[in-house]
């Protein structure tokens, strides 16, 4: 069995406790279409934590895993983007995000297990 790759993201909320709940009501129920098109990626874990306003996803992925490959099926998917267009009602980029970024990868600063 090939080890799952990990890659961390993180972005904001707005800051307004009615669109926290209610974006935390839409992934109670995440679309079919939206939960397919991840699983269909190569991403075997896909979870999501919030403090405050900020959101942090774990996504671990197989060997068949590709950004590029997700990114344009997603492109592709009318039901993903119009996931995406209603998510961004209650997103918002990190200040240090370039126009039109959204969840931004995270650089792995420390592992326990390690070998040092």
């Amino acid at each position: 069995m090939n080890k799952l790759k990990r890659h961390c993201f993180a972005l904001d909320l707005k800051n307004d406790p009615k669109l926290i709940s209610e974006y935390k009501n839409h992934h109670k129920n995440v679309w079919p279409e939206v939960e397919a098109s991840i699983k269909n990626a190569g991403i075997e874990v896909l979870d999501i934590y919030l403090v405050g306003n900020r959101l942090f996803m774990i996504m671990e992925v197989d060997d068949s895993f590709s950004f590029e490959k997700k990114e344009t099926s997603d492109q592709l998917n009318p039901k993903v983007q119009d996931w995406e267009t209603l998510m961004w009602n209650y997103q918002q980029a990190l200040p240090i995000a370039k126009p039109n970024e959204k969840w931004l990868l995270m650089e792995k600063i420390y592992d326990l297990n390690s070998e040092k």
